[in-house]
């Protein structure tokens, strides 16, 4: 009665178990990782990092017991110039084969997180979603998104990059302007671990349930602050992690790029992203089997 995910990404490989049903959680295990420290200059993980992955893996099983769940990896693995060699060792060691997900379904999986949160009330919809290699966009009106785009401009990325800040903001505005349109009519939603934390920076409330929103005059107010300040001083900051700050001032950089883009000054923030859209994936899926199952 049960369904799970184990998302590897850069920063931790995440195991969630939730309730088929209710999408209570049952199980949520993390192990840390830091990819990020694991690329070399050609993008090649090294084998420390291989081995990082490999251990992750094995406590994620190990604590899901009979409960199956679907390992999938994102752009920290998925984008490595040895992907296809990462994944035959964490197969070969652990029995887990890692799927991979496109930049385009992740985008997809973070509007059907969002849309399940805020419900059919929020109307028409304009996803933004910060990763650390890539940046996900997505707008509809249903179920599904009827727009839906992923681009190599997340976080991490344009860190390693060593652009200035003026060149970052080029950057990310001239990309995203080729791929999507402005929706000023839609409703904004940012998702992602980026703009949670830029949300609390700008001084939004804390916890899983509480109403936030990201300004972009509070946002263009942080990035030249944030461009003065030492990786040290910035991991000071409230919602800038220790881990993430470091790349927090291209992701401050590039979600202020997403919202001019799709023409919002607002965005709610959204506590589900792809993880939480995959497990609603898995439900449905579930149901449909059920359902044909008692239709027999």
């Amino acid at each position: 009665m049960s369904v799970g995910v184990l998302d590897v990404g850069c920063f931790s490989a995440h195991l969630v178990v939730v309730e088929r049903d209710l999408m209570r959680p049952l199980v949520s295990h993390k192990v840390r990782l830091r990819l990020d420290r694991e690329l070399d200059s050609d993008g090649v993980m090294s084998r420390d990092g291989i081995e990082s992955v490999c251990a992750a893996v094995l406590a994620a099983r190990k604590k899901a017991g009979d409960v199956p769940f679907l390992p999938f990896a994102t752009s920290s693995v998925r984008d490595c110039a040895n992907a296809d060699e990462v994944m035959r060792k964490v197969d070969r060691r652990t029995g887990v084969e890692l799927k991979v997900l496109s930049g385009k379904e992740e985008a997809r999986l973070s509007y059907t997180a969002a849309r399940h949160w805020f419900g059919w009330s929020a109307g028409r919809m304009v996803v933004l979603d910060v990763g650390g290699g890539t940046v996900e966009l997505a707008a509809g009106s249903g179920a599904e998104p009827e727009l839906a785009v992923s681009l190599p401009l997340g976080a991490r990325t344009l860190t390693r990059a060593g652009l200035t800040v003026q060149d970052m903001r080029s950057e990310v505005q001239d990309r995203l302007a080729e791929v999507f349109p402005a929706d000023e009519s839609a409703r904004a939603i940012g998702c992602s671990k980026v703009f949670e934390q830029l949300a609390r920076l700008a001084g939004a409330r804390t916890g899983p349930y509480a109403t936030r929103q990201l300004r972009l005059k509070d946002l263009e107010k942080w990035i030249p602050r944030l461009a003065k300040l030492s990786v040290r001083e910035r991991a000071a900051l409230p919602g800038i992690s220790r881990h993430r700050a470091q790349q927090s001032l291209a992701g401050a950089v590039v979600a202020e790029g997403l919202m001019k883009v799709a023409g919002h000054e607002v965005v709610d923030i959204s506590p589900w992203s792809t993880k939480e859209g995959l497990l609603l994936d898995l439900v449905e899926r579930s149901r449909v089997r059920r359902s044909a199952a008692l239709s027999a």
